[in-house]
């Protein structure tokens, strides 16, 4: 059978669908967030990690509601497509794609980063780009090797990063010193993190691009996002109680959560949560390596992208060009080190992605003949909420957006004179 048109078989069941969006929403965020928050809020700011994760509910509930009628790779490319054609459905995607390959990249020079303090080695330049290309050549391989592998490795890092957190947590019942009490901050100094509280939910998105290789996914993907939102906001909210219990004053700007570890836990603790750190820096960049090239699968099976990308391996049974190029893309931002512009762009041309999918969930039950109002009132606010998040980007964004936008435009009718491909069942 030709390599170029049989399709990835269904491995994925719902436990391994929930490890997509925990690891998409907890990267690095969570070990700086802590810190930024009580300075901001004090000792609400648990609370305003609730209020975080219910102003993120209705995109979520849009992705649910969305996923439920789909059931092959692609996620937002089939929503936009469905919605308003494929140009869009094209440029949600590649807006998309590009946001991963950039951050990608710079994730795992944090992570090296994070790793440098218990290898001062890694603190040289040379050394940490090498490691950087080495760390995203490593998980792309492990990729190449299989949906299940994959999942496996990264069921693996979820645990090694959350078990460091929750001794933090625990560690805080028994040797917090601080009394954390309910106190309403000014409404100036919560306008102030509004868009911090945004960005920490980011990347649960991911679950549905790999859509095609999960057993259920319209019954799989909707109860993964809306159980993963309810609890990464509890997980947000334990954290950040355990740093206020055991006292804001512990640590640097930079490594307060370690600095509350060391004082709960001694020596022991610090080292856990850097380690941790790292695990999740990983766990995040592993998660979009793993769905990501889905995302350019399936555009290339629908003619959107060239064939190349549509390739899978016989003997994995995997997207094996696709997750190729993501690879070799990530190294080479890696090894660039002027890409800082197209970094602070990463999140606006995610929100993109975010706007056609709100926008599409309502058109498409509308063509349907199946308009569900409470539908249509939760996606109008996501679509709202996402459009005010990114009315604060500026100008340098802007332009790197644009930029993106017209590169992707540009590949796209390259793409446009070959026919989209028919792939067999696997």
């Amino acid at each position: 059978m030709d390599g170029t048109t049989i399709a990835p078989p269904r491995t994925v069941g719902f436990w391994g669908t929930a490890l997509f969006p925990v690891n998409g929403m907890i990267g690095a965020g969570i070990f700086a967030m802590p810190a930024i928050l009580v300075a901001a809020v004090g000792d609400f700011a648990p609370w305003l990690m609730l209020a975080g994760g219910l102003l993120f509910a209705p995109l979520i509930l849009v992705f649910a509601w969305l996923a439920a009628r789909f059931d092959h790779s692609g996620g937002p490319v089939l929503y936009g497509e469905a919605a308003f054609g494929r140009f869009i459905g094209y440029q949600a995607g590649w807006m998309r794609y590009m946001s991963a390959i950039v951050t990608v990249a710079a994730n795992t020079h944090v992570m090296v980063a994070y790793l440098g303090a218990l290898f001062p080695v890694l603190n040289d330049p040379v050394m940490r780009v090498g490691a950087v290309a080495t760390i995203i050549a490593i998980l792309t391989a492990i990729n190449l090797f299989g949906m299940k592998k994959s999942v496996g490795a990264l069921g693996l890092m979820t645990i090694l990063k959350l078990a460091p957190l929750g001794l933090l947590v625990v560690s805080a019942l028994f040797a917090g010193t601080n009394d954390v009490a309910f106190a309403l901050p000014e409404f100036s100094e919560i306008e102030t993190v509004v868009l911090l509280l945004y960005y920490a939910f980011m990347g649960f998105e991911t679950v549905v691009l790999p859509a095609g290789e999960m057993k259920r996914p319209k019954r799989d993907v909707p109860l993964a996002l809306l159980t993963t939102l309810g609890a990464v906001t509890l997980l947000y909210m334990a954290i950040i109680w355990a740093f206020l219990a055991i006292g804001p004053g512990t640590g640097g700007e930079d490594n307060a959560l370690a600095g509350a570890a060391e004082a709960s836990m001694g020596q022991f603790g610090a080292f856990a949560i850097v380690f941790a750190a790292a695990f999740s820096i990983a766990g995040n960049n592993f998660q979009g390596g793993v769905t990501l090239p889905r995302m350019t699968y399936g555009m290339a099976e629908r003619g959107m992208l060239p064939r190349w990308f549509a390739r899978v391996s016989p003997r994995w049974q995997t997207p094996s060009n696709s997750i190729i190029f993501y690879g070799v893309a990530g190294i080479a931002f890696g090894l660039w080190e002027g890409f800082e512009a197209l970094a602070l762009a990463g999140t606006l041309t995610r929100l993109f992605t975010y706007l056609v999918s709100a926008a599409a969930l309502p058109v498409i039950e509308q063509r349907d003949g199946a308009l569900n109002p409470l539908h249509a009132v939760v996606a109008g606010l996501a679509f709202v909420s996402t459009g005010w998040v990114a009315s604060h980007a500026d100008a340098q964004a802007w332009i790197t957006f644009f930029g993106l936008f017209a590169l992707g435009t540009l590949f796209y009718f390259i793409a446009a004179r070959q026919k989209p491909l028919e792939p067999e069942a696997a």
